[in-house]
């Protein structure tokens, strides 16, 4: 369904009493809720950090789940069981516009494939619900700016899932970085090596009983059912996502450039390929070297699947790497390392994890609602668009097979025809993504 049948169906439901005006509004959200009064949310996707991020949710005093919504009755159902065994009750759906016409839910949790997350978002906040959407916020450029300025326009609260912003050992890294002891920096690094490898080849399918394949596809290209891009391994083809680079890039070259205090590069430069396993199911690159390109220093992004000894010895991580010493952060802690040669000696500090990100950001989401305040979240969809589309030049660097130059002012690529070919992602099967 596009936005403008929608929106007529809302306005007949309205009309004929199925839904109250303050079910559904257009407009700015403005309903306060008290801080003893429940805030009712629900689930769409529930698989995976769908699911996690719900159970992390109901830890927040005055939450409840009253609505779970999936496309794979199997994965419905029993969810619908397992809460059932906690003594939770709720309204189960198949189609997640059912259940933003609920008028008992105050917020959503969008846990489905990437490529879904631009539609689902815009559609709950047409309603007046407030969203806490996973990462990448949208598979692609253009999607990620029709995201922000649907939120713009309805005012709602909308809390992106890129946890470490509320990881206090983080922001004391950044503070770190920020006193200027490292010197001149003229380097970042991030990585990002994992053991995971998606699935071997497996023949073309039915889909799976209870499965429905049409709407688990949505606005991506129809194509026959195959195990190899359902549930776990959707993430390493681009009509769904992109690979290791929107997966942990957009958590780790968020705070690289938080650490520099910066935005937008001048161009970009991506090299990879299917390195480890040319066998296995997948379409995005194990293995991948992208190089960003500020004025006075480079951004470095590495990834590798199939490998777990990544630099400094970590698996993942961030280098900052200054004339006096480099400090590296990942989610266990941070710590730096003095040049030799330096004279200006640096206190040395390691710190470890302190703080559990995802609990502190589902609470700063639930905080920011109870304030009625969009910029009270830690990761604004503005914040998630801006890395989601820095991930994306990445990816799209590599695809096209050329060196890339970013045009801040227009906020597109200076290559035309790269423009037409990636920027925004073709919608198919009848949907159109909402425009502003």
């Amino acid at each position: 369904m596009n936005r403008m049948n929608f929106i007529k169906k809302t306005a007949l439901m309205t009309s004929a009493g199925l839904l109250t005006p303050s079910a559904i509004t257009f407009g700015n959200s403005s309903k306060i809720i008290g801080s003893n009064e429940k805030i009712k949310f629900g689930t769409i996707g529930l698989n995976n950090m769908g699911w996690h991020d719900s159970m992390r949710l109901l830890r927040v005093p005055n939450v409840e789940l009253v609505a779970i919504c999936d496309v794979d009755k199997t994965v419905l159902e029993k969810r619908k069981y397992e809460l059932s065994k906690s003594g939770i009750k709720v309204k189960v759906f198949s189609d997640y516009r059912n259940l933003l016409e609920d008028r008992d839910i105050d917020a959503v949790l969008i846990g489905t494939p990437d490529h879904w997350h631009p539609m689902m978002m815009i559609h709950a906040s047409e309603t007046g619900k407030h969203v806490y959407c996973e990462k990448p916020i949208g598979n692609s450029i253009g999607e990620c700016n029709a995201m922000v300025k649907a939120q713009e326009r309805y005012g709602n609260i909308v809390q992106v899932g890129q946890w470490q912003r509320s990881m206090q050992h983080f922001k004391d890294a950044v503070n770190f970085i920020s006193t200027g002891v490292l010197g001149n920096i003229r380097t970042v690094k991030t990585w990002c090596y994992t053991s995971f490898l998606p699935l071997r080849i497996v023949p073309d399918s039915s889909p799976p009983i209870g499965v429905d394949y049409k709407s688990w596809l949505g606005p991506a290209p129809l194509r026959p059912f195959n195990a190899s891009r359902f549930h776990g391994h959707f993430r390493w083809f681009w009509d769904y996502a992109g690979g290791l680079m929107t997966d942990w890039g957009v958590h780790l070259l968020d705070y690289a450039l938080l650490g520099m205090n910066c935005s937008y590069p001048k161009s970009v430069i991506a090299s990879g390929g299917k390195f480890a396993s040319p066998d296995l199911a997948e379409e995005t690159p194990d293995t991948l070297f992208a190089i960003y390109e500020f004025d006075d220093f480079n951004l470095i992004w590495d990834s590798a699947q199939g490998i777990k000894n990544g630099p400094y010895g970590l698996n993942h991580g961030i280098a900052f790497i200054g004339d006096h010493g480099t400090l590296v952060l990942n989610r266990r802690g941070w710590k730096v390392m003095e040049e030799k040669n330096n004279k200006n000696k640096i206190a040395k500090p390691f710190v470890k994890k302190n703080d559990n990100g995802l609990d502190n950001h589902l609470l700063n989401f639930i905080e920011s609602i109870r304030a009625n305040d969009p910029k009270k979240v830690n990761c604004s969809i503005s914040d998630g668009a801006l890395i989601a589309k820095i991930a994306h030049m990445g990816n799209i660097s590599y695809r096209a097979g050329e060196k890339l130059f970013w045009d801040s002012t227009s906020d597109i690529f200076t290559n035309n025809t790269v423009n037409e070919n990636y920027i925004t992602n073709k919608y198919h099967n009848g949907h159109n993504l909402p425009l502003y």
